[in-house]
């Protein structure tokens, strides 16, 4: 599998910095060769996935993490979230898809399976009463583009949507997820659901 995944990323012009076989051996290469992006299982010998994700983000060297599994649970995919986790991927993903998603998570956003997608926000989306739920101060423009994010667009597809360039909304995306204090679009969907926003 992992030669599958060196011989899929190396033919798109990523670069594979390493490898490892084992839970133990991810966290020591995490810190050994500092990569942007870690592919990581679940289930693996020595210490699972999520707890190698938890202990390669309490590094100094923060990677973003893609879980890439073939157990589609929700155990696995709530727990590999809760560790940090920037993406889950389900292994019977085509090349293509492997590719986008490493390099969606490695730009800083986060990226889930479409099939994992809804059970997220079904999981974590309570919306509170307008009384409880925090003023994040976004704008009347931040508001839109978050409404948008939790229809799960792209800033390609949301400039077109507002007629506004794709540099605007980066900057509006930016500004949302410091004013949420959310680390990825993944938990400020999480947060527009929760809070009535979208």
């Amino acid at each position: 599998m992992r030669m599958g995944f060196r011989t899929i990323l190396e033919a798109s012009g990523i670069e594979v910095a390493g490898e490892a076989a084992t839970g133990r051996q991810a966290v020591a290469a995490a810190q050994e060769i500092a990569p942007d992006v870690v592919l990581m299982d679940v289930q693996m010998p020595d210490m699972d996935g999520i707890e190698a994700t938890r202990r390669i983000l309490s590094q100094d060297r923060r990677p973003r993490i893609l879980i890439v599994t073939t157990f589609d649970r929700d155990d696995y995919l709530f727990a590999a979230l809760d560790a940090g986790a920037s993406g889950f991927l389900l292994k019977n993903a085509g090349p293509e898809e492997l590719v986008a998603a490493v390099r969606v998570v490695a730009s800083g956003d986060a990226l889930l399976a479409p099939e994992v997608t809804r059970r997220v926000i079904e999981r974590h989306a309570r919306p509170a009463t307008a009384a409880s739920a925090p003023d994040p101060g976004l704008t009347d423009r931040e508001r839109e583009v978050l409404r948008l994010l939790a229809e799960a667009l792209s800033n390609a597809e949301i400039a077109e949507r507002l007629f506004i360039g794709e540099a605007t909304v980066k900057t509006h995306v930016s500004n949302v997820l410091q004013k949420l204090g959310a680390r990825d679009r993944v938990a400020a969907v999480v947060y527009a659901h929760r809070h009535g926003l979208a």
